[in-house]
């Protein structure tokens, strides 16, 4: 049944439909009400929310914006999943395409090509950022190791083995092979989010910065 769903051309179209304006409305806010926001940040929430449609809508409006009442460790932890996830889902996409596009490779090889992708553009995302912050290079390493590690390690295996059972051998020219890599990558994203509580939770990561303080939130 899953199968049927994800391989009707209309589970795309539908997509599109609930996307598309999810990313306007995110738009608006970042440039209406949420401009001090670093850059970064308002990269991490429109990938995001290109990935995840509604859903990363609903988590940026209730996690990354100013108008939040308070921050909690699940807010926290939000917002940290998000960042790990642009990085993660930029590099599972590159990943996808070069293996099965272009190389026409084995799932073995596919999977693999794919989680090295994914791990590199997840982990540059944490290690630049510190970075930028004035900590040394090999101590960015580092921290971003062991904060980023286990939490791209489930996003990854969850997201690339359910794409991999929804795709099979699917090639780029069909449907089941973009739509399953839609439902894979939100699967990442919500079985990772847990992992971002736990290492927020013994203080292994921080978390991103709360909203309302980051650049000039009160400006």
């Amino acid at each position: 049944m899953i199968l049927d769903i994800v391989s009707d051309p209309l589970f795309l179209i539908c997509w599109a439909l609930a996307m598309v304006p999810s990313l306007i409305v995110l738009i608006y806010d970042l440039r209406s009400k949420n401009a001090h926001l670093m850059p970064l940040m308002k990269l991490v929430w429109a990938l995001t929310v290109l990935y995840s449609g509604p859903l990363g809508l609903l988590i940026y409006w209730k996690t990354g914006r100013k108008e939040i009442a308070r921050d909690s460790i699940w807010r926290r932890s939000f917002r940290s999943v998000a960042h790990c996830y642009s990085g993660c889902g930029m590099g599972e996409i590159v990943g996808v395409v070069i293996a099965v596009g272009l190389l026409s490779l084995g799932n073995l090889w596919v999977a693999g090509i794919t989680f090295v992708l994914a791990y590199v553009a997840g982990y540059s995302l944490t290690v630049g950022p510190l970075m930028q912050e004035g900590v040394p290079f090999r101590t960015a390493l580092r921290d971003a190791f062991f904060a980023e590690t286990p939490s791209i390690a489930v996003m990854e295996v969850v997201a690339i083995g359910s794409d991999l059972y929804l795709a099979g051998s699917a090639t780029m020219g069909e449907i089941i092979f973009w739509s399953s890599l839609i439902v894979s990558l939100t699967l990442g994203l919500l079985a990772a989010y847990p992992v971002n509580v736990l290492l927020i939770h013994f203080g292994v990561k921080e978390g991103m910065m709360d909203p309302r303080m980051s650049g000039h939130a009160h400006a």
